[in-house]
């Protein structure tokens, strides 16, 4: 199981993905904004989208898991 975890505290700006999408190594998933910021949020591997753990407007903190990809 690969997870994409927030690489900072920020408010989720954008979802890009579906469960059940796959993704390819590289491919931005989640965009949080953080300090009128936009961080865009790639996965290291392929896979397939198995679970989203948040939704658009969502505040996360630091190491959050946001998705996982099996």
């Amino acid at each position: 199981m690969k997870k994409v975890e927030a690489s900072m505290a920020g408010t989720v700006w954008k979802v890009l993905v579906e469960a059940g999408n796959n993704v390819e190594a590289g491919q931005t998933v989640i965009i949080l904004e953080s300090m009128k910021m936009e961080i865009p949020l790639e996965v290291v591997e392929s896979g397939t989208v198995k679970s989203i753990s948040v939704s658009e407007g969502d505040f996360v903190n630091e190491g959050d898991v946001l998705l996982e990809l099996e």
